[in-house]
């Protein structure tokens, strides 16, 4: 058995970026990985404009119980051409452009206004109230490809006035659950039969990462149907295969994978929930073979097949996302593997559940982070810091 850093470096070097691109909307760009660098038309704001609603004015005359002269007004959109000379004021709105010659905006509620004069108040507040140009971002400001674009990237790309990206296709990644004891959700399983599930969970963290999960039909224990199944599978840019990597009677998947000329990475990983993982190439392209049981499937898919995912798509950080928290409750030694515990993480409190199991959907559906325990660690007690993968 390797370790989790050695699989996790071996998995990544099986897949390249893709480095291709295609050009999308912003409408369609949610969760897609930049291609190419994308780059501001214009500034932003692209003029001086006011913070709040009030008068313009200059900030040189700006005194309590001065009275200005109001000659215009600007809003948003319909700025004043003028400008804004000794004694004067312009009536301005949020976002409007400030005219030239101004340099502070007095609030409205600094001000009393009787017909076309306004005068300062005692209460007057601090300035200027003027967000300057560019003060957000200068035109060519660019966003960097590798970047998976998030809502508020979307509003920042829109602001920089560019229409459209280039980003890199989804990858399509093949999901192949096997065995026998397999039927899909709504079908009327056998009495010796359970309901496939861990392809729902797969394809979900897959679009979720960025690429495309396919789920094909499952795969009967049976050498023949298997290779077929499986070359189906290796067109893909990714392939995976779920169950039958362990090395029972009816595990097929390391054999069949051989026959159609895998090139095995390496097989069995010191952790748990996950050992019997298979990494490597079929038909030259990236290649998993997950566990079958429900919770080592997600776990390893989390460490092992989303960074494979981001990595064909060019992003830049790869691997899960890791905090620190506290423990809640007292956990024992991990022994031979590095042990994800299935755990609850609140107000940077991390508690373990008491079940465990590799097959209970119920508390991996309750969980939010993965406690990682490394392989070797002793006992730790409650309030230690610890790791956290987020879920």
């Amino acid at each position: 058995m390797i370790r989790v850093a050695e699989a996790e470096a071996l998995c990544l070097a099986l897949v390249k970026p893709s480095g291709a691109a295609e050009a999308v909307s912003l409408a369609q760009a949610a969760g897609r990985t930049l291609a190419r660098a994308a780059v501001a038309q214009r500034a932003q704001p692209p003029f001086r404009s006011a913070a709040m609603d009030g008068y313009a004015l200059r900030d040189a005359e700006l005194a309590v119980g001065a009275v200005f002269s109001v000659i215009g007004e600007s809003a948003a959109g319909h700025g004043w051409r003028g400008e804004v000379g000794p004694g004067q004021a312009v009536r301005i709105f949020t976002g409007a452009p400030v005219p030239e010659g101004a340099d502070h905006v007095v609030i409205q509620e600094d001000v009393t206004r009787e017909g076309d004069r306004i005068t300062i108040q005692p209460n007057l507040g601090n300035g200027p109230n003027i967000r300057a140009a560019g003060g957000d971002f200068e035109a060519g400001f660019a966003l960097d490809a590798g970047r998976a674009l998030s809502p508020a990237d979307l509003a920042l790309l829109a602001a920089m006035n560019v229409a459209q990206v280039e980003v890199a296709p989804r990858p399509r990644v093949a999901l192949l659950a096997t065995g026998d004891e397999l039927v899909m959700p709504g079908e009327n399983p056998g009495p010796d039969q359970i309901i496939a599930s861990n392809t729902f969970a797969l394809k979900a963290m897959v679009d979720q990462a960025g690429g495309e999960g396919v789920i094909l039909p499952i795969a009967p224990d049976r050498r023949d149907a298997l290779e077929a199944a499986m070359a189906e599978a290796a067109q893909a840019d990714i392939a995976v295969t779920i169950g039958g990597a362990s090395v029972g009677d009816y595990d097929l998947v390391g054999q069949v994978g051989e026959a159609l000329g895998m090139q095995r990475a390496f097989y069995k990983i010191a952790m748990r929930p996950g050992k019997p993982l298979i990494a490597g190439t079929l038909s030259g392209k990236p290649y998993l073979g997950l566990p079958g049981n429900p919770v080592s499937a997600v776990v390893t898919a989390h460490l092992f097949l989303l960074p494979m995912v981001r990595r064909w798509l060019g992003q830049a950080a790869v691997g899960p996302a890791r905090m620190t928290a506290r423990l809640g409750a007292a956990v024992g030694p991990t022994g031979p593997r590095t042990h994800y515990m299935r755990a609850r993480l609140e107000d940077g409190i991390v508690t373990p559940f008491e079940r465990q199991d590799s097959a209970l959907l119920s508390v991996l559906a309750g969980a939010n982070v993965l406690l990682e325990r490394p392989l070797g660690d002793g006992p730790r007690e409650a309030g230690e810091a610890v790791p956290v993968l987020l879920l």
